[in-house]
Parts: structure tokens; sequence; C-alpha cells
């Protein structure tokens, strides 16, 4: 997929412009590989992110700012995932999109908008976690659910305003072999100054809130591990280790998922302010932004296993769903839990062991221990 074939030349257009004919010459790869990754992401993606919807919404009358700033987060996964199906056809079809410039729009206004919610309010959370750890009565009114509140609308508002000019570009283009294109880099080349608009786009909406990030998650980590120190109880429970390892993991994964999308754009708008890219250095970064665009939009299918590690309430949802499909003598195995009742299936009929069945079964136990001694 990364590997294109054929020569690369330019060619007039009807309207006087140089046009690149090698922009998907990687096709018929593209129509495999990205429909079966996009279609992992979708089933992955939604069933996650709907268990954690699932999971967060009975704690919505014990809502924190934590809670608040996931719910807005698990939103934005499912209405990005929910828009994949078109974005399938689209890729299956061998980047041909029938269904007009307005859905084109629509469509891509969906991808943006869940792009930069994600990282907003991933950036949110790393604040609100450094805000409760670090300057924990400073900054205690930043984490009031009523001031919250107002702080998601901002960031909505602020998301809307990064892509709603996006609805006065031209989103669709037709290429050779009758093909039209659906929010391809070539359909933006042709807007004024487009060099500059997403520098600007790219430090505002990634530099800013991974430079943000890393600082609050490396002061969390140090703050954590001193804590970890100088009181061994914290540190024989083990829960400072556990939340380092959910803050590398979130940190991992943002890094993971967004830079090299956004690190693909910024060094290409720069060589472009300087140069014109010729036929050879524009397809391969319509390529590299193929590939880096599928990471980027992966990362709504990690959220649900980061979840999985670091919040109970949805490691305990999934595991019940998971023995609900298992059969009755393998979940008689594995039924033991240090949560809630125990419970034990013999001979497929489920008997409740309560703690007065438990003493008598270890009182019968002592007793015969006491015979063969004697």
């Amino acid at each position: 997929m990364a590997s294109t074939t054929g020569p690369m030349t330019f060619t007039s257009s009807p309207s006087n412009s140089t046009t690149c004919d090698t922009l998907y010459a990687h096709r018929d790869y593209a129509r495999v590989v990205m429909p079966i990754f996009y279609c992992t992401v979708f089933v992955v993606g939604l069933l996650g992110n709907c268990l954690a919807l699932h999971v967060i919404r009975p704690n919505l009358k014990k809502i924190n700012s934590t809670t608040l700033y996931s719910l807005n987060l698990v939103i934005s996964d499912i209405l990005f995932t929910l828009s994949l199906p078109v974005r399938i056809v689209y890729y299956a079809l061998g980047f041909h999109w029938p269904l007009g410039e307005m859905l084109c729009k629509i469509s891509g206004l969906i991808f943006y908008i869940n792009t930069y919610a994600g990282v907003n309010f991933m950036t949110c959370l790393s604040v609100d976690r450094f805000i409760a750890v670090v300057l924990p009565l400073r900054f205690a009114r930043l984490r009031k659910v009523s001031n919250v509140r107002y702080i998601c609308v901002g960031v909505w508002v602020l998301v809307l305003a990064q892509t709603l000019p996006l609805l006065g570009m031209p989103m669709t283009g037709e290429e050779d072999g009758g093909y039209i294109t659906c929010m391809e880099y070539p359909n933006f080349d042709k807007v004024d100054h487009i060099a500059n608009i997403l520098i600007g786009a790219v430090f505002l909406g990634y530099i800013i809130p991974v430079i943000t990030i890393l600082v609050c998650y490396s002061v969390l980590c140090s703050k954590l591990h001193l804590t970890a120190k100088t009181n061994h109880l914290t540190e024989k429970s083990g829960r400072s280790r556990k939340a380092i390892g959910v803050i590398c993991c979130v940190s991992l994964v943002f890094v993971v998922c967004f830079s090299p999308y956004h690190i693909d754009i910024l060094q290409y708008m720069i060589r472009k302010l300087s140069s014109d890219p010729d036929c050879a250095d524009l397809t391969a970064f319509q390529v590299s932004l193929h590939i880096t665009v599928c990471l980027m939009n992966f990362n709504s299918c990690l959220d649900p296993f980061i979840y999985f590690f670091a919040c109970k309430g949805y490691k305990r949802k999934l595991m019940k769903l998971l023995k609900m499909q298992v059969s009755m003598s393998f979940s008689s195995a594995v039924r033991t839990s240090p949560e809630g009742s125990s419970k034990d299936i013999i001979d497929g009929n489920k008997i409740q062991l309560n703690s007065s069945t438990i003493g008598g079964t270890s009182e019968r136990l002592t007793e015969r221990r006491s015979h063969r001694n004697e």
C-alpha cells in the first residue's frame, strides 16, 4: 500500500493546471486493505464505546469532572464510528464517492469533529488529573461539575470553529477513469493559502494539546512516584504503579495515533512554502496520508482498551458479558470473583454459597482433621 506503480508524470487538465496521474496508483491495494481495516475499527470501536456509555450512564447522578469529560469523549467516538460505513464503501469502490458533494462535506465534517474533539477532551482529562493530584486546592473550582459543563460546551464550540470552515471548501474532485474522490488532499490543494491554513491548524489542534498532555502527565508521574517512595502503604497497594501505567498508556496511544498524521502534514506544508513539490513528492504524501489517517482513526478503537484497564466498572461489565457467552463448564471454573457473593456450579445447578454454608463446610473439615489426628 505504501508503494506506487507506473511512471510519475504530470498531465494538463482543461483548466490549464497540471495534475499528477499517479496519486491513486495504489488503488488496487487500498480497496482491499482499507475496508477491512475500517470494518474492524467500526465493530470494535462501536461495541467498546457503547459499552463505555452503558457503564457511565448509571453514574450520571454522581457525575464528576472526569466522568463528564469521558462521556463527551465516548460520544465523539460513537459519532465517528457511525459515519464509517459510507467511508468503507468509498474505499471499497477504489476512492470513488457516488453520494454527492454535500454528503461528502458532512462525512468530512464528522471526521474532523471527532479528531479534534478527541484531542481536546483528552487534553481536558490530562489537565483535570493534573489539578486533582498536583494543585487540588488552588484550582479546585475548575473541577466543579457546574464549571466543567461550561468547559465542555466551550470545547465543542472550539471544535466547530475549527471544522465548520471546511463547508466552504471543495471536498470532491474528478479523477481519470470517472472516479470522484472525497476528502482527499488534492481537492483542498486548490484553496488559496492552504499551506498556511494547515500549519496553523496543526499548531492549534495538535502541537499545543500534545505539549500540554505530556507536561501534565510527566509531572503527575513524578508526583506519584515520589508519593509511593515516601508512603510504603501506597507502594505496596500498587495504586501508584497502576495510575502511572494508565497515564503512560494514554500518552502512548495519543502520540502514536495522532503524531504521524500531523507531522506528515506539517513537514509537507513547510516544504510547499519553500518550493513546489513534484509529482513524486505529491504521490508519496498522498499515500502517507492514507496510512496515517488510518492510524489516527484507530484511536477510537483503542479507547475501549484504555477504559478496560482504567475503569473497574467497565472491566466488570465486560467480563459479565463474556461470561454469558461461554459454556457452563467453563464458567464454573472462572466464576469466583473477589467482588460480590461467591457462586459455584455443581452438575449444571447453581448453588448460592452464603456465609453459613461456608462456615458449616469449614467446621466439617476441621472435625475430620481432628478425628484423623486422634
